[in-house]
């Protein structure tokens, strides 16, 4: 029988996988938060999302699955977890429209790198600086977070590789800070930890100021330590150490990198949250947050 990270290598419609498949769905339909009893009269919007409830997708599942390299127990938490956090988090959660932060997005705040690192990961940039916390508040912030992990997370090669973050807190001012208060810390670190399908590989901080230390010490106890381990703190003078972890194809040239400019990264995704804003708004939508990425009025999602 293969290991995980064997199994994790296979493509998703490889038979192999169906018995994992199937032993979560089985699993997760029995759980009390799927669980629904029909044997009581429903409107047919009811009666619709249940049966939307009963599909859960083989290629919803996988995430999770690859997520805890096809350990199907440590699975079914991770999924049920990401359907608890979606049900009290509706804040955040309900409304997945790039349009409605594009003003932020324009400023250049987000990117998901055109290149993955040495190890396949994905690597993702925010630039605290051009959060005007004036303009834009954390959860529409946070929000932006949400939308671009729900995006990469239907890329079997980011299920497999994960992904790694690079913050540069260059600009955190008073403003921000009052705004990352405790419950939602709480929320960021459960993404981080244990409610999205998703492996957190790194978590690289740039350019950190002294005030910006009781914000990581407030985040820090609600995660693992497995991610605390994977938190590496690089100061102001980054250049040498970030090229530890990353090639320079890897990172724009403002980070000592030889790779598009941190304005082309930022456009570039930009526009492939926009390309996304139906699939993200079903996601929303829908009673687990199971779609099909591949319909007609949605864009093909990146797999490279």
């Amino acid at each position: 029988m293969r290991r995980g990270p064997e199994l994790n290598e296979l493509g998703d419609e490889c038979e192999e996988l169906l018995p994992y498949v199937n032993s979560l769905r089985r699993a997760a339909l029995k759980a009390p938060e799927l669980a629904q009893d029909t044997s009581t009269t429903t409107t047919s919007s009811t009666a619709a999302e249940l049966t939307e409830v009963r599909a859960l997708s083989h290629g919803f599942l996988l995430k999770f699955l690859r997520a805890r390299d096809f350990d199907v127990e440590l699975a079914l938490k991770l999924l049920l977890n990401y359907q608890r956090w979606r049900r009290d988090s509706p804040e955040v959660s309900s409304c997945l429209s790039p349009q409605s932060v594009l003003g932020l997005l324009r400023e250049a705040y987000h990117a998901v790198l055109p290149l993955r690192d040495h190890s396949g990961s994905r690597v993702l940039l925010y630039r605290i600086g051009q959060w005007n916390p004036k303009d834009w508040s954390a959860i529409q912030v946070f929000r932006v977070s949400l939308m671009t992990s729900e995006v990469i997370a239907m890329e079997p090669q980011t299920q497999r590789r994960g992904l790694k973050v690079i913050f540069d807190i260059q600009g955190w001012c008073l403003g921000h800070a009052l705004q990352v208060t405790p419950s939602l810390a709480r929320k960021i670190s459960s993404v981080l930890s244990d409610s999205f399908p998703l492996k957190v590989r790194g978590i690289h901080l740039l350019n950190v100021p002294l005030f910006f230390r009781p914000v990581l010490a407030m985040i820090r106890p609600f995660l693992p330590e497995k991610i605390r381990q994977r938190i590496h703190v690089h100061g102001y003078n980054y250049t040498d150490s970030l090229a530890d972890f990353f090639s320079a194809p890897v990172l724009p040239p403002e980070y000592g990198g030889e790779g598009p400019s941190v304005e082309e990264a930022c456009q570039a995704w930009t526009n492939q949250l926009l390309q996304s804003e139906s699939l993200l708004q079903r996601i929303a939508a829908h009673p687990t947050g199971d779609v099909d990425q591949t319909t007609s009025d949605g864009p093909q999602i990146r797999t490279d």
